[in-house]
């Protein structure tokens, strides 16, 4: 990694769960429990098949939401409260992260297919809401998801994202495909890399790897 394919960019974008803390923390699985809960009452069915329905739904549609939405007409904003509806203990604080994306040139921005609230509450909880300049959740994007190019250009359209000037963080190779096809580097943060054309960089050490930016 050339600290010089980085020197154009003034629009950094950062994705959430899985991104800004470690995976192993799994605080997504409250998130997943709470989901297949949801399904369940929502539509009537029991807890295997409503499993089955999150996993389809988010293949298929960016998200599990999407397809609730697009197939049973559920009201996303009663969603998105109730699943992220969790504790947020088991996440810890990073001043040194903290301090590593203020110093990065220009704004800061967090782009998540959860909600903005929920995606206030990692950050305070991670001790990083100082350092970011703006948050963007699926609501922001008309809850269209990430990997929709639509979502991505609604986001970015809010916030002046130039892709030719702007870089993205993000774990989920799939959402990562729409950033590069519009001009931004991509960086892949997770355990194992995900070899793809669409992929610019991977790291499994976000610190270690904005600190040689």
């Amino acid at each position: 990694m050339a600290k010089l394919d980085f020197a154009h960019v003034r629009h950094w974008v950062f994705d959430l769960d899985n991104t800004l803390y470690d995976p192993a923390v799994r605080l997504f699985d409250q998130i997943e429990t709470r989901m297949t809960a949801y399904v369940m009452q929502a539509l009537g069915v029991d807890r295997d098949h409503a499993n089955h329905l999150r996993v389809k739904y988010w293949r298929e549609h960016g998200t599990t939401l999407a397809g609730l939405m697009r197939e049973h007409d559920i009201d996303p904003e009663d969603y998105l409260h109730d699943v992220h509806d969790i504790s947020f203990d088991a996440l810890t604080p990073d001043p040194h992260l903290a301090e590593l994306i203020a110093q990065l040139p220009g704004r800061k921005i967090i782009y998540t297919n959860g909600s903005a609230p929920y995606a206030a509450e990692v950050l305070r909880a991670r001790g990083l809401e100082a350092s970011f300049d703006a948050i963007y959740g699926v609501e922001h994007a008309d809850y269209h998801p990430k990997p929709d190019r639509t979502a991505f250009e609604t986001v970015f359209a809010r916030d002046g994202v130039d892709g030719a000037t702007a870089a993205m963080f993000e774990d989920e190779p799939r959402n990562l495909k729409e950033p590069h096809a519009m001009g931004l580097r991509t960086v892949h943060v997770a355990p194992e890399p995900t070899p793809a054309d669409h992929i610019h960089h991977h790291t499994d050490d976000l610190n270690g790897f904005l600190s040689r930016l």
